[in-house]
């Protein structure tokens, strides 16, 4: 005759199951993020950092948003340190090596890598958003982006409370562009 376990056994042997199973998975992940930031890391330019930004931050973000984004020392700096809060795992020295790389090659002004600029649709607004947020995003990810109508006056707002220039007129006429062409 069979003999049953305790309800307490039971539970035990199942967590136990559970942690094996948990910690296979772990064991896991790393080869599977490498393998998946691997092909877009060869996408990325040469450089000192690269390799620890690639791995660091793909473990949470395809390296895609993060080459779209045009930001000088003061912006990554703060990126990287609020992803470093968030669990990324860099030491200081790495992500001052990964701010430089990141500043170095994608701050203001420089060209997207490998991305062919897209046009916008014309409008009123339309040459502020050219001029005022490729200071610091490329126009592929102003053109992908979409957003409820509603929302983009927040993030216009977000845009020129951290430094975008633009007066009261030019952040009301690009919000409308922006809700008009980008807005569901």
């Amino acid at each position: 005759m069979r003999r049953l376990l305790p309800a307490r056994a039971v539970a035990a042997r199942a967590v136990a199951a559970l942690g094996v199973a948990a910690l296979a998975l772990a064991a896991a992940a790393p080869a599977r993020a490498q393998g998946a930031q691997g092909a877009s890391a060869r996408a990325l330019p040469p450089g000192d950092g690269r390799d620890v930004m690639a791995t660091a931050c793909s473990q949470c973000h395809p390296l895609n948003v993060i080459m779209s984004m045009r930001e000088g020392a003061t912006g990554w700096r703060r990126h990287v340190y609020n992803m470093v809060t968030r669990g990324a795992q860099l030491t200081p020295p790495e992500a001052d090596t990964v701010i430089a790389y990141l500043a170095a090659n994608f701050g203001p002004g420089s060209p997207a890598a490998g991305a062919a600029t897209p046009t916008l649709p014309a409008g009123p607004g339309k040459e502020l958003v050219e001029t005022r947020c490729t200071g610091c995003h490329d126009l592929e990810r102003v053109a992908v982006v979409k957003r409820h109508k509603a929302e983009w006056p927040a993030v216009v707002a977000n845009m020129v409370g951290r430094g975008a220039v633009a007066s009261a007129e030019e952040a009301q006429a690009i919000t409308s562009y922006l809700a008009a062409h980008f807005g569901e």
